[in-house]
């Protein structure tokens, strides 16, 4: 759906009431921003990639009379500096960790107890991540699209599982990539990603996106694919979310779905679409065998993307149930 379609379903569009820069270490400084209602209930939008930045649309899943919203931009995206796109850019201190960190430390500067944290697929894995780490610091979880980045979950997208289901696109995603190297295709992309030669990169970087864009959603959505092409914004998202599959989000094997049982008592929704490719519903499901009393909700007509109507219809209600809840 595009985004004037949904704002029939989501709340309208809202500008921020208060904005910054956190500086948070290594020479980074995060993009944050609020929206809302600054004595509402605490929420933090928590965007996917990693390396996609948050979008204006995404203010739009909270009642902006009830929540107090946040959102920022992860480490190397969006208006967050420096920009992973730039030349020489260093993604040493750019971790799952690191992230957590950053999390935690907006929290705190923003003078908030505790709140609710909102992610989809790579932000569904950082919110786990961070909620593991903070589980007093959680009021509620809303995670769509689960990805825990098991190397199981990134070779079903990236080293061929996939393929089956959009063999046309799959040709394109490894036509840049000679043969000898296909057996290994994220470190292969990662080679040719970390290469300094805009020449080399680029193509790389857009090829990488286009082929995530083209196959996030249950019907092909043009305007996404022209969007995640677009060089410097395919270039931050491709190389930190590469850097992130390299390092298979420094997890220990199957970590988030074990320490789930941290999580126990945070009221906790998972919106999955049935047909997601990108991460498909067996980790959401095993997310929920972990969490037996969170709301499980499978949304049959759609796939990854959420911007699609039932998982945006899906999310509000989530939203909508925990402000009932209060503080």
């Amino acid at each position: 759906m595009s985004e004037a379609e949904l704002d029939g379903i989501l709340y309208p569009p809202i500008e921020p009431y208060d904005s910054g820069m956190l500086i948070v270490g290594d020479g980074n400084r995060v993009y944050w921003e609020q929206c809302g209602n600054p004595h509402g209930k605490p929420v933090v939008f928590l965007h996917g990639g990693p390396g996609a930045g948050a979008s204006p649309w995404h203010r739009q899943f909270f009642d902006p009379e009830r929540y107090r919203i946040v959102l920022l931009d992860q480490r190397g995206c969006g208006r967050s500096t420096p920009h992973a796109s730039e030349p020489g850019g260093s993604l040493r201190h750019n971790t799952t960790w690191h992230l957590v960190a950053d999390i935690e430390l907006l929290r705190k500067n923003l003078g908030i107890p505790r709140w609710q944290v909102f992610g989809g697929s790579w932000g569904s894995a950082l919110a786990l991540a961070y909620a593991e780490t903070h589980p007093d610091a959680v009021t509620e979880l809303v995670l769509r699209g689960v990805f825990t980045l098991r190397r199981h979950e990134l070779e079903w997208f990236y080293e061929g599982g996939a393929s089956a289901v959009f063999p046309e696109l799959w040709e394109e995603f490894i036509a840049g990539i000679p043969v000898l190297e296909r057996s290994r295709l994220i470190e292969a992309y990662h080679r040719r990603l970390s290469d300094p030669d805009p020449a080399v990169h680029v193509p790389a970087a857009v090829a990488w996106s286009r082929w995530e864009a083209a196959t996030i959603s249950l019907r092909p959505d043009p305007d996404t694919v022209e969007r995640m092409s677009e060089p410097a914004g395919a270039t931050a998202f491709a190389r930190i979310e590469n850097h992130y599959f390299i390092h298979q989000g420094w997890f220990r094997p199957g970590q988030l779905i074990e320490d789930a049982v941290l999580l126990r008592g945070i009221p906790t929704v998972i919106v999955q679409g049935r047909y997601d490719m990108c991460t498909p519903m067996m980790t959401a499901w095993e997310l929920y065998r972990a969490l037996p009393d969170a709301e499980f909700v499978v949304v049959d007509d759609a796939g990854h993307a959420a911007s699609e109507e039932g998982i945006a219809r899906a999310l509000r209600a989530a939203t909508d149930r925990f402000a009932a809840s209060g503080p």
